[in-house]
């Protein structure tokens, strides 16, 4: 059932959320006792061997939210810009080409923009770049869109680390997207969209 599960927030004493792990990432920080504190509202509960003695199967339980001790200020994450992939390009921008719309398809499939063109010195990042569908990055070519007459529909922009975690997450559950929306800037624009979210509970290991 790899795969299947939730992963868990992992975060910092301060409350910082730092990364997705594993549920069992997640048991060896309990066994180390370098949890400090659980927030979330759901756990999920793995099962490992048999025992010869009891004939019972072990079980562990771990909160799907925990902050782990002695990583307040020293973790990177924080100090620089989320990595830009395509994947995550496509998910701040709702999987929609920022100039027509359109979802793109398999004969107009969906590309990374670059608002200033590359070739003109802009930059590879998240404040230069957008979805694009292949039609209109052609059109646009290597021109600026007010150039080519071509209208943004949103401002490219660089997430932050907590939203770049709700791009990325794999079946977030509701207790975690909460979690995360409290660490949103006021004005971020994933504040009002509709998220797919996960209710699974219980994983195998």
């Amino acid at each position: 059932m790899a795969g299947r599960h939730p992963l868990i927030l992992r975060c910092d004493v301060a409350g910082r959320p730092q990364r997705w792990i594993h549920p069992g990432e997640a048991v060896v920080l309990y066994s180390r006792e370098l949890v400090s504190w659980e927030c979330g509202l759901s756990t999920v509960t793995l099962y490992g061997g048999w025992s010869r003695h009891t004939g019972l199967r072990t079980t562990v339980t771990v909160n799907t939210i925990i902050a782990v001790r002695g990583e307040q200020g020293h973790s990177p994450v924080f100090r620089r810009s989320p990595p830009l992939t395509n994947a995550s390009l496509w998910k701040r921008d709702g999987g929609m080409c920022m100039y027509c719309g359109s979802r793109g398809s398999a004969h107009n499939p969906l590309t990374r923009d670059h608002v200033m063109p590359s070739s003109r010195g802009g930059k590879n990042d998240w404040k230069n770049c957008v979805c694009s569908c292949r039609r209109c990055n052609q059109q646009k070519s290597d021109l600026t869109p007010w150039e080519a007459g071509m209208e943004l529909l949103a401002v490219p922009y660089a997430p932050t680390h907590a939203e770049f975690l709700a791009l990325t997450g794999r079946r977030i559950l509701a207790d975690q997207m909460d979690f995360l929306k409290q660490q949103f800037p006021k004005n971020s624009p994933l504040m009002q969209r509709e998220w797919s979210l996960g209710d699974k509970q219980v994983a195998m290991i």
